[in-house]
């Protein structure tokens, strides 16, 4: 490497001819803040393609990065290790990289970045790039690729990682030229943290890893067709508050965006002016306190009876930074019959493509709630609509169904206890990360989510294995809270690999496995449905003499702490054991009822009226004339 007053001229003419008709990074990303990082800039350097990789990232401001190398990317491998600003997370699969690097954003809201090699290591990637595209996750995933001379040719590990990753990405880069390298991972990082945010690949060719270039912070870049509106529509906005102003049964919908754009201050203060009720979705949960006298709980499928009942009932729903999703909607078309809509979004596309908004908002909504709220106090003018009556039938069903469980009569551990009293002794500042099926829906039930950032799952893809390396991205991101991972016996055995890394790497997260020894949400399913014949569901971890495998012996071989939980009366002193381990993993076998099952429940197919408290049991409505 040499200093800019060295660069040899071919490579200081390649670099000037493609970068001297570009706009700066500054024009380009306005809309989103400058990308990069703690430097102003970088005098030309002559570097590889693979310094400059390194390089990039550390300009980007990146701390922590997971990966796994292997041939296509070795050539990144070697500069990485003499890095002193980037921390390296050697994971046991692709996949935990992913889920770490997905954990990891959603504590700190900056991006999460994973590094993998071609074929088998990058296709191991796009199970966590499609649950960050589902769930808005800001990612950039690194992998090498075969030498561009044999793209095509079935060259060995080959794998179109850019075709395949199209339909689940914001935008995927090619990279065979390495002058291109600081451009597109600047570019990458705004695409991936800006507007709503998502997973971007960058696959770069192990020949442009290993070519020659000339190194410049901050590049020049150019993205003419990506634009993010920000601010609300100031008549729409008037429009939305002459709505509110008239509305006798309105909600506050509250979907995920509201917690990537870091606008819970906001939504706190304009749903306390306005005095309307607040659900917050599966994806939301924190954004607005569960203590707070307005939330009446999470909406949906396995949502609070007060939560459905007050989007079923209400005449406005006031929307934002959700998607209509139809785990919340149920049969769409019966879905809050009666209700105008109000639809605020920073994607264009998300709005009225499932329920046609009578009143759309593009923007961020972090800018827009202090603008509606303005909007709002002009429209009433100092009176404010009468909701008592609204808030009377609400607080009637809040009392007469509050979320519960029913204590099993088999002699085990109810799994909703089990939960609570985590969630209980470990408090609001801890992390909750929940894998997939009854768990997840317990701990989004019992666990009591005071703030944002607080609560972490696999919402629209549902990806079991989720729980363990995204808890472990968490703990990298935020390692002064107590991170649990709250998984299933099935969803554990997917990525507990990932437990060598975290013993390794002194990751201290505590995993509590929900053994009900079967796959409970689907056991749950042919209960209902399927005239209890459960077909392959039995996983033979927990019940009986047979553990297959032992999850205390697992984790101790590991190199972790094992405990076992198998009575009520033992629930807290166990939690309280856990919790005094900060110096390795822990890993508690709580051995649960396999009877046990999430209610509420809006069966599928069916209108969310039609919600169930128990098996066979529905609420005795109460309708607002």
């Amino acid at each position: 490497m040499t200093n800019g007053s060295d660069i040899s001229p071919a490579l200081a003419a390649k670099a000037a001819s493609r970068t001297k008709d570009a706009a700066p990074v500054s024009s380009a990303v306005e809309a989103g803040g400058p990308v990069q990082g703690p430097n102003n800039t970088v005098a030309p350097t002559e570097m590889t393609g693979s310094q400059a990789i390194v390089r990039s990232l550390e300009e980007l401001g990146v701390k922590d990065v997971f990966g796994l190398p292997g041939g296509a990317i070795l050539p990144t491998y070697d500069p990485l290790m003499d890095s002193s600003v980037l921390n390296h997370v050697l994971v046991r699969h692709e996949q935990g990289a992913g889920h770490a690097a997905q954990g990891y954003a959603m504590v700190t809201g900056e991006v999460g970045v994973c590094i993998a090699t071609s074929g088998p290591g990058a296709t191991n990637l796009v199970t966590a790039i499609a649950d960050a595209h589902m769930d808005s996750v800001p990612l950039v995933a690194i992998t090498g690729q075969v030498n561009s001379a044999v793209i095509g040719s079935d060259a060995f590990q080959e794998a179109d990682i850019v075709g395949i990753t199209m339909p689940i990405t914001k935008h995927s880069f090619l990279v065979s030229d390495p002058e291109e390298i600081p451009r597109v991972l600047a570019e990458a990082f705004h695409i991936a943290s800006s507007g709503r945010p998502g997973p971007v690949l960058v696959d770069v060719t192990k020949d442009a890893q290993q070519a020659g270039m000339v190194f410049q912070w901050p590049p020049k870049i150019d993205l003419p067709g990506y634009k993010i509106v920000t601010r609300g529509h100031a008549k729409q906005l008037r429009e939305a508050a002459k709505l509110m102003a008239g509305a006798k049964r309105p909600v506050f919908y509250v979907g995920g965006g509201v917690i990537k754009a870091h606008a819970s201050h906001e939504l706190i203060e304009l749903a306390e002016y306005v005095g309307a009720p607040v659900a917050t979705t599966l994806q939301a949960r924190g954004a607005f306190p569960d203590s707070h006298e307005q939330h009446v709980g999470m909406p949906g499928m396995h949502g609070s009876v007060s939560a459905v009942t007050a989007l079923q009932q209400s005449d406005l729903l006031i929307t934002l930074g959700a998607r209509f999703d139809d785990r919340v909607t149920g049969v769409l078309s019966t879905f809050a019959p009666n209700a105008k809509v109000i639809h605020a979004d920073i994607d264009p596309a998300e709005i009225s493509k499932n329920r046609t908004a009578d009143v759309p908002i593009v923007g961020d909504v972090k800018e827009i709630l202090p603008e509606l709220l303005a909007a709002y106090k002009t429209q009433i003018d100092g009176e404010k609509p009468d909701l008592t009556s609204w808030w009377a039938t609400l607080n009637r069903l809040r009392e007469t169904y509050p979320m519960g469980f029913t204590e099993p009569n088999d002699g085990l551990s109810a799994p909703q206890q089990v939960i609570q009293r985590i969630g209980e002794m470990t408090g609001p500042e801890g992390v909750y990360v929940a894998g997939v099926g009854q768990h997840q829906m317990w701990a989004a039930q019992f666990v009591k989510y005071e703030r944002p950032h607080q609560w972490l799952n696999s919402g629209g893809l549902g990806t079991m294995g989720y729980s363990v390396p995204a808890a472990m991205g968490a703990k990298v991101g935020n390692p002064d809270r107590v991170v649990w991972a709250i998984d299933g016996d099935g969803c554990f055995q997917m990525t507990n690999q990932e437990l060598a890394t975290c013993v390794i790497n002194q990751i201290p997260i505590k995993v509590a496995i929900i053994n009900n020894s079967s796959l409970g949400m689907v056991r749950q399913w042919q209960t209902l449905f399927y005239e209890g014949r459960y077909s392959n569901t039995d996983l033979n971890t927990g019940h009986g003499t047979v553990r297959v495998p032992d999850f205390v012996k697992l984790a101790e071989a590991y190199g972790a702490v094992g405990l076992r939980c198998e009575s009520a009366e033992d629930i807290d002193a166990t939690i309280a054991q856990a919790l005094e381990i900060n110096d390795r993993p822990v890993v508690v076998d709580f051995v649960v009822s396999r009877d046990s099952m999430v209610w509420p429940m809006v069966p599928a197919g069916v209108s969310n009226d039609a919600i169930q408290i128990a098996r066979n049991m529905t609420p005795d409505w109460e309708q607002e004339d």
